[in-house]
């Protein structure tokens, strides 16, 4: 029976990235899946695992035309779609989902912001992901919008880049990115993990998981420090033992 990767997430939820990377190695996949270091989460403490809805990008060949009126302006998005198509993914995103976005090497475009970053996360969307750019960025932090990207820019859209593709495979951050994967983010950075080993890579990864925060455990009471959720280990193994049962 095909895995369900929107079910295998569950397994995924209190793993660190940097477990996952770990278990990555542990079965020979070296440095498969990382995310370029400069796809960066936008604000600290970013985290989240999701399934890949994928979208493919490629520079556009046709400059956006003069607008006519103040109307026109704040409505470039819709003119710009009108004239040449557009592929929503808005009808497309299940709750789990986090869209990762191939901008094909445009320059400088605003792809994601803080209207349509925050209607993807009304729409289940648990996280975005692009090698291009997001913009309002001041509001993307202020709504904790779970946004990981290359950099921060200023325009928009129309005249500058088209989608071409809705979950096919793609290219982001020098990995390959599948419709169904597994991708996780926190403040380490960004890891794909293929759905063909997701599986296996979670079971080491809980193990890797569970060891470290059972060793900071011993480390904090040592030390005199409280403890805080990142040691509470039973708690972890209670949460994988309701996943087991």
């Amino acid at each position: 029976m095909p895995l369900d990767p929107f079910d295998l997430r569950r397994w995924y939820q209190p793993l660190r990235v940097v477990d996952v990377c770990d278990a990555l190695d542990g079965i020979g996949w070296f440095d498969r899946g990382l995310l370029s270091p400069d796809i960066r989460p936008l604000w600290p403490g970013i985290r989240f695992w999701g399934v890949a809805l994928t979208v493919r990008c490629v520079p556009a060949n046709r400059p956006m035309w003069p607008l006519g009126s103040t109307d026109d302006i704040v409505n470039a998005h819709g003119i710009w779609f009108m004239e040449m198509g557009n592929q929503d993914v808005a009808g497309r995103i299940r709750p789990g989902h986090v869209v990762v976005t191939d901008t094909g090497g445009s320059g400088e475009v605003g792809f994601w912001g803080s209207a349509n970053s925050l209607a993807a996360v009304a729409s289940g969307a648990v996280g975005i992901v692009t090698d291009g750019y997001c913009r309002d960025t001041g509001e993307l932090c202020l709504q904790r919008t779970p946004v990981c990207s290359r950099g921060r820019g200023r325009t928009i859209i129309p005249g500058r880049i088209e989608v071409v593709e809705v979950d096919g495979r793609i290219g982001c951050g020098g990995a390959q990115v599948c419709p169904g994967d597994l991708v996780g983010a926190d403040d380490d950075g960004v890891v794909v993990v293929p759905l063909a080993v997701a599986e296996e890579v979670a079971v080491h990864a809980r193990a890797i998981l569970l060891a470290d925060m059972r060793a900071r455990r011993g480390l904090y009471d040592r030390l005199g420090m409280p403890p805080d959720a990142t040691v509470d280990y039973e708690a972890a193994e209670a949460y994988f033992a309701g996943l087991d049962a």
